[in-house]
């Protein structure tokens, strides 16, 4: 599973602004995270590619709501 079909993050872009203030085009990456799981429910592991953000929601809610809610989003884990 990707990144952006969990959180639905994505590259921000702007500038970089050097010392003498010219202005170059740069895009800041989202921080992703690969992280296995194990899933109570169905006896085996789970790998997710995740932000950091949504490692942080993971541990908060647990892995069994967020799997349950990502298929009610029609996601295949």
């Amino acid at each position: 599973m990707q990144c952006s079909g969990c959180t639905g993050a994505k590259p921000s872009f702007g500038n970089a602004v050097s010392h003498s203030h010219r202005r170059t085009r740069r895009r800041w990456n989202p921080n992703i995270q690969n992280h296995r799981y194990w899933l109570p429910s169905e006896r085996r592991w789970v790998r997710l590619t995740l932000t950091a953000k949504a490692l942080k929601t993971v541990d908060r809610k647990g892995i069994e709501a967020v799997v349950a809610q990502l298929r009610g989003r029609g996601v295949r884990i």
